[in-house]
């Protein structure tokens, strides 16, 4: 394999492969993507209050990241970077027409010319499907079935954007089968349940191939409906009951891949999409500082498990710096397929981290936290710099090794360490742009548009809903 590497500056490094990788033995690939679960809900990562068995099994037989981020603390910008391995404002995700994340009948989405896990994978010769919550798009040419993904099953964007009161701003919740609405309104306890019998079926389906499978959870955004099994067992709330049915949901994976003779060579990877809210829903971020929307380490530092036992050390701690923008250059190689030439990646190939387990193994040096189209903070090793906090311009520095909650500012005392995370700000900022200085990057795709958008659902008084409106009111 000859690798180049492509750079004009300390953020521009994007490895180019010139031939495929010669993987020794192609994996079939789960990921597991939840809903503003945050770094402390589970038993693997300090949580007392919910049930975790089955991922903390996941964790006991695989590889547990410590410093993993998601590049937004919100759905939509999250997501689109981890399908496409691309910081938001790369592919024209960082805001949505003004508004943070996307909302329905909006004309904007997921670029279809961009390169997702599920095409690239698909190139590979992988099937590749999608069950559960999409929000990159909901228009047709942003689908999930038009980013590579042969099927998908599930809610296109967020659980709470559907009628929940009379003369809603929302449609009617759109539950779709690939490009169709199947259902509106569906009854919300019984969709985890639905999802992994799809799943289930998709693993029996496509035994005898390499598979892709992207399942993403409802679980735990607002409102929080759950089987009442799991709220008579739980000692967190409805939380912890949500909690406990996305552990049943693995539970069941792992359980179907153990009949079909299938763990040994198949990469589990679990993790959410943002921190928790933590606002009284009983979720937590501990011992990480701020919730979900924010730049602080409870709003995108995030549980990430990975289990291959055929690669990767059981039970396995690493505290080296990765990101879900690594996904994308991790499964080409994983796959032996080679990466776009045409496009800058911000992603990097994770897996001889993944095979030793020794942080010293990370190729990611830097990360940078955008919020919207701002650079609100830069990591580099432990050392984390904060630029940005409610709008106005800071120059806070934190030892996460030392100081992982963030607590103490020791900007005046390292005014070394300072200049330099200031030096790889500025030079992230001429490429991916910063508005709160009013820079605009030089490589910048643009989101997909279409003209005359549409939402998939429209409120009928006359049609036969299983809930006109829910009856829970909370919104996330």
């Amino acid at each position: 394999m000859t690798t180049r590497l492509v750079a004009a500056s300390r953020d521009e490094l994007s490895i180019k492969f010139a031939h495929p990788m010669k993987p020794l033995s192609k994996p079939n690939i789960i990921l597991i993507n939840c809903d503003d679960l945050g770094y402390g809900d589970l038993g693997c990562y300090g949580s007392e209050l919910n049930r975790t068995p089955a991922i903390d099994r996941l964790a006991a037989e695989g590889l547990r990241l410590t410093d993993f981020y998601m590049a937004s603390p919100v759905c939509s910008p999250s997501r689109g970077a981890m399908m496409t391995g691309c910081y938001p404002p790369r592919i024209g995700f960082a805001d949505f027409e003004g508004r943070p994340v996307l909302f329905p009948g909006q004309s904007v989405g997921l670029n279809p010319d961009e390169m997702t896990l599920a095409r690239l994978l698909k190139q590979g010769g992988y099937a590749t499907k999608m069950v559960g919550k999409w929000h990159c798009g909901d228009q047709k040419e942003f689908l999930p079935t038009r980013h590579g993904f042969d099927s998908y099953y599930g809610l296109p964007y967020s659980n709470d954007m559907g009628r929940q009161v009379p003369d809603d701003p929302y449609p009617p919740l759109p539950l779709l089968r690939d490009e169709a609405v199947i259902q509106e309104q569906p009854e919300q306890g019984g969709l985890t349940e639905r999802y992994v019998e799809e799943s289930v079926r998709f693993l029996r389906d496509h035994r005898d191939k390499p598979f892709f499978l992207y399942f993403s959870h409802l679980y735990v955004h607002l409102p929080l409906y759950v089987p009442d099994r799991f709220l008579r067992e739980s000692k967190n709330g409805r939380y912890g009951a949500a909690v406990a049915c996305v552990d049943w949901a693995l539970d069941a994976l792992m359980t179907e891949l153990r009949a079909l003779g299938l763990d040994e060579n198949t990469l589990v990877i679990f993790t959410s999409d943002n921190g928790s809210r933590c606002r009284g829903e009983g979720g937590s971020n501990a011992p990480l500082r701020g919730t979900k929307a924010t730049t602080w380490e409870g709003g995108q530092r995030v549980p990430c498990i990975l289990r291959w036992p055929a690669r990767i050390p059981a039970g396995t701690v690493c505290e080296g710096l990765s990101a879900s923008l690594d996904f994308l250059p991790t499964f080409a190689a994983l796959a032996g397929v080679p990466m776009p030439q045409d496009r800058r990646i911000d992603g990097h190939d994770l897996s001889p981290m993944l095979f030793s387990g020794q942080a010293a193994d990370t190729p990611r040096e830097t990360f940078f936290y955008y919020k919207g189209t701002s650079l609100n903070a830069v990591r580099k090793g432990t050392w984390k710099l904060h630029l940005l906090k409610d709008g106005k311009p800071v120059q806070e520095l934190y030892d996460l090794e030392n100081d992982v909650a963030e607590s103490r500012s020791v900007s005046n005392e390292y005014p070394a360490i300072v200049e330099d995370l200031l030096q790889e700000a500025a030079a992230c900022r001429i490429y991916l742009g910063d508005s709160a200085t009013g820079v605009t990057g030089r490589n910048l795709r643009p989101c997909g548009r279409v003209e005359n958008p549409v939402t998939l659902t429209r409120y009928q008084p006359g049609h036969p809903y299983i809930l006109a409106e829910y009856d829970l009111k909370e919104r996330g």
